[in-house]
């Protein structure tokens, strides 16, 4: 390969720019240009595409976000949209691609390669830890780390006034944002999309008084949660024991931005760098991923199709440790 291209998709996530990074600098060891295709598939089927050198990645380890912008496209989901961009990654003499993102842009970087016959590496670029074929996604340490860092900042208030609080995290298909910042930030509840029965479970628990230990409350809940968002089951809690006036918080967007943490700009680094290696050696349309500390590979459409939910021990952690 002489030339490769490389963007960004989907929702942002901190680690994406030393994931770029990564990208730029192993392929110019490898004597390969690398051009930088902005805002994901929209700016493919714009011709937003340009050359990328090692000095225009110096200084981005350490930024949340991407240099290169990123969109979830509609335009591509059409056959038209998707024969354009292959188009401009023709005319731009593009070999293979770098995708930075999750299981949406894997998905669309998989229909480059089945109808254009485009070779295509993903690195799984996505707060939500919900790629199959890694322990973790470029992002979610730092998601979850200022997850916990605003519910130690609400627990403060909470044991000052006797509150119960019901603070909502990212992950509208995934718990693993709020099962691990709810565990780091000592939840004594926490509710995810994987499971059912939690309302009923969470209404027993406080109803119990020989187990109500303490005098105030932190319940993490997943937006994607069965029984609804943090305000709604807010609300159902407060007409289940009126007794209680719960607060709620949204964590919101706060989790996506932000210096990415160390294990993110490690991640990051160690897949980017991969995926060049990836396609340099004639290894196409695999996902990259760590697990156990080992590069794994999974091909796209396995990535794609196959789901990754926690682990029931963690279930039972909090089970366990929320007396």
């Amino acid at each position: 390969m002489k030339k490769i291209g490389v963007f960004t998709s989907g929702g942002d996530a901190p680690g994406m720019n030393a994931c770029i990074r990564a990208v730029v600098r192993t392929a110019y060891k490898y004597h390969v240009e690398v051009m930088g295709i902005y805002n994901g598939f929209d700016g493919m089927i714009d011709d937003e595409i340009t050359s990328l050198s090692t000095s225009n990645v110096g200084n981005i380890i350490q930024m949340g976000g991407t240099i290169l912008k990123s969109s979830r496209s509609k335009r591509f989901r059409t056959k038209e949209g998707r024969a354009l961009a292959f188009h401009n990654l023709k005319k731009h003499h593009i070999d293979g691609l770098v995708c930075i993102g999750g299981d949406g842009s894997y998905t669309g970087s998989l229909a480059l390669n089945k109808e254009f016959g485009m070779p295509v590496v993903g690195c799984p670029g996505t707060i939500d830890n919900d790629i199959f074929g890694t322990d973790y996604t470029i992002g979610f340490d730092t998601a979850i780390n200022t997850a916990m860092q605003a519910i130690d900042k609400i627990r403060d208030t909470a044991e000052s006034h006797h509150n119960v609080f019901f603070i909502e995290v990212m992950g509208r298909h995934s718990g693993y944002i709020a099962l691990y910042s709810g565990l780091s930030g000592g939840a004594e509840f926490i509710m995810t999309p994987e499971k059912t029965g939690e309302f009923e479970s969470l209404i027993q628990s406080f109803k119990d008084i020989h187990k109500r230990k303490k005098q105030f409350s932190i319940i993490v809940v997943a937006e994607g949660d069965e029984d609804g968002n943090a305000m709604e089951i807010a609300k159902k809690f407060k007409k289940e024991l009126p007794e209680y006036e719960p607060k709620v918080t949204v964590l919101g967007h706060i989790q996506r931005g932000g210096a990415p943490t160390a294990l993110d700009r490690i991640i990051a680094s160690t897949l980017g760098s991969s995926a060049v290696e990836c396609l340099f050696n004639g290894q196409y349309n695999v996902a990259l991923g760590l697990v156990n500390q080992q590069i794994m590979e999974t091909p796209l459409q396995v990535a794609i199709e196959t789901p990754k939910v926690p682990p029931n021990r963690l279930f039972t952690l909090i089970k366990n440790l929320s007396s």
